[in-house]
């Protein structure tokens, strides 16, 4: 990964694997170089080993009645610092961690998810998918038949002194069964899908960073430059 510092546009990190520790820790190391203006708004768009994190909201009832059976598959769990409860990284999966000055694109955190869903759901337009928001909880929700509604990606964000950090999860074509074993998000009955599941057909992972930037800078009005 480069960076190259500039005032006039955002800079694009993409990965197309990173350990979910190490981008943890870029994600604190970045936040204190926007802080001091050393980089510009910089978008990390990657995708992670098995994991679940679970934050300031988790409740232990969350994932802990399946904790051996998380174990005996390798996913590790790591308690992280963002707002909303636990949620289920893997392969084929894109995560991305914003890592913006707050105030230059809006004036809260409750607009600025409003904006990151706004994102996924041009995206996922744009695959010939439908989606939309939840009259009750955060992230992008797509309508099956018989009105039921499975969530197709999840959003938890934290605002540290100003700067955005963590960000939100998309599914495109990954194992959907470890949803299963916690409560995604918290929220109960919360079924999950994915892209591939959506067009009953498999889609190039690798294929959909480049979508979600467009629809990231057409959202947040902040150009970038070539990644």
């Amino acid at each position: 990964m480069h960076i190259q510092p500039t005032r006039q546009s955002g800079q694009v990190l993409a990965s197309s694997f990173l350990p979910f520790a190490e981008a943890w820790t870029l994600q604190h190391t970045l936040v204190e170089q926007r802080r001091q203006e050393m980089i510009p708004d910089t978008l990390i768009l990657t995708q992670h080993e098995p994991v679940i994190t679970t934050g300031r909201t988790t409740k232990s009832e969350h994932w802990q009645a399946n904790q051996l059976a998380l174990q005996e598959k390798q996913i590790i769990c790591h308690a992280i610092e963002r707002g909303g409860s636990v949620t289920y990284h893997g392969p084929g999966q894109i995560v991305g961690y914003p890592i913006l000055r707050l105030r230059n694109f809006c004036p809260g955190p409750k607009l600025y998810v409003q904006k990151l869903e706004e994102v996924l759901i041009r995206s996922l337009k744009e695959w010939g998918i439908s989606a939309c928001r939840h009259d009750k909880h955060r992230g992008v929700w797509v309508k099956t038949p018989g009105e039921r509604t499975k969530k197709i990606a999840s959003i938890g964000v934290r605002i540290a002194r100003g700067i955005t950090m963590h960000g939100f999860a998309l599914n495109v074509s990954m194992d959907l069964h470890p949803f299963t074993l916690i409560t995604p998000c918290g929220i109960e009955g919360c079924q999950v899908t994915s892209m591939a599941e959506q067009l009953s057909q498999p889609v190039v992972v690798e294929e959909i960073p480049q979508t979600i930037i467009q629809q990231f800078s057409n959202v947040f009005g902040l150009p970038f430059l070539s990644s």
